[in-house]
């Protein structure tokens, strides 16, 4: 797969830091994009957040890289805190590391008022904001995400949770944090695959309902990648997007569904691997989910066969997977992906639903899909 390898920095000087905020009535909070909020995350947090302990949470891969520079910005601000370093990846999402970080919590005695600082990807934030929202039965949360996927999605919204063998994501809380912040120079470590997975997630708000930010993402993909200006305003489209649905429906009653586009296909991808990061990442398993939902839709005549085209003509141009025949190693079976579709948190009382499309833009919720149709479609897929 075609991989972009340029990564440029937002100099921090000439940067502006955008701020968008998460409407909830009392519970609104901020998200701050822009370099260098890392070494400002004490004197932010403690404005809204005064007089509070905190357990920072990361992983041991991120926490080499910006722990200490954290952790000297609480201490600059006076919050007194504890480290919990986790092992990285997708199988940390898992009871038994929820149970370690929640005694950790409790044995630094920290109390209801006090925060959880999730410092990390998807997997961090997920993990920390269950654990904050369990541990004395709700305690502060903030996040400062690091990677490209964590600051355009899983850090906003307050999902939280981890993983069961039966499926992704079964087990968790919506827990709203208190604050976001978003260094966009945290993302120029990361590797060309981690971005480009974290891009799928920014794609995903313009193929629901934001059909310019998708021309725009077409006309400056190189900018995007090559970091900038192009790369915090698209960031910051990609936060009030979702934003805007959170506000609409926090705990997905009705449309905040749409933000699934593309996640019912990959989330049993992901599982049909047994989250194995070698073979798919969440991101690589979004891009190939939203290729199939739009190919599906273009099926059942919902959408223009040129429409899917042109998304996965896209996604490829990012380095990204578009087909399911691109994931390596043994290949999967119709069995394997329907057993995923079946643990979807959309499913009620049996019926499928899904996220599909009259278009580029024109995401909808499907409900009560005909299973049988879904089996013939993903037999023919498996054949490309």
């Amino acid at each position: 797969m075609k991989r972009e390898a340029a990564f440029g920095a937002e100099p921090q000087g000439t940067a502006p830091r955008r701020r968008v905020v998460v409407d909830l009535g009392a519970r609104s909070y901020d998200i701050l994009i822009g370099p260098g909020l890392i070494d400002a995350a004490g004197a932010e947090i403690v404005a809204r957040l005064p007089g509070i302990r905190a357990a920072i949470v990361t992983d041991e891969t991120v926490g080499r890289l910006y722990l200490t520079r954290l952790s000297v910005a609480l201490r600059a601000a006076g919050i007194e805190h504890v480290e919990i370093v986790l092992p990285a990846g997708e199988k940390t999402k898992s009871f038994e590391q929820l149970a370690h970080v929640v005694d950790a919590i409790l044995a630094a005695r920290l109390e209801r008022g006090d925060a959880v600082i999730a410092l990390g990807g998807g997997v961090i934030g997920d993990l920390a904001g269950f654990a904050s929202a369990i541990v004395r039965r709700g305690m502060r949360f903030v996040q400062v995400p690091t990677t490209l996927l964590a600051q355009v999605d899983s850090s906003v919204g307050g999902k939280t949770g981890i993983n069961s063998p039966r499926g992704k994501n079964l087990v968790g809380a919506f827990h709203q944090p208190s604050l976001v912040l978003a260094d966009t120079a945290l993302l120029d470590t990361l590797s060309p695959r981690e971005f480009a997975a974290g891009y799928a997630e920014m794609v995903k708000y313009g193929l629901i309902d934001r059909p310019a930010f998708f021309d725009m993402l077409e006309a400056d993909l190189g900018g995007v990648f090559g970091g900038g200006a192009a790369r915090g305003e698209a960031i910051r489209v990609s936060c009030e997007a979702k934003a805007a649905v959170v506000a609409a429906d926090e705990e997905e009653h009705g449309s905040r569904a749409l933000l699934n586009l593309g996640h019912t296909f990959g989330h049993a991808l992901e599982a049909a691997v047994g989250y194995d990061a070698a073979r798919l990442v969440h991101g690589e398993g979004v891009a190939i989910g939203m290729v199939l939902a739009h190919r599906f839709s273009a099926e059942l005549g919902f959408c223009p066969p040129e429409d899917a085209d042109r998304v996965a003509a896209h996604l490829a141009a990012a380095g990204l997977p578009v087909r399911i025949g691109a994931i390596p190693d043994a290949p999967l079976t119709v069995e394997e992906l329907m057993r995923g579709i079946a643990q979807d948190k959309k499913v009620e009382k049996g019926r499928l639903t899904f996220i599909l499309t009259r278009g580029i833009g024109r995401a909808f919720v499907a409900n009560d899909v005909d299973p049988a149709a879904v089996e013939a479609f993903l037999a023919r897929e498996l054949d490309r």
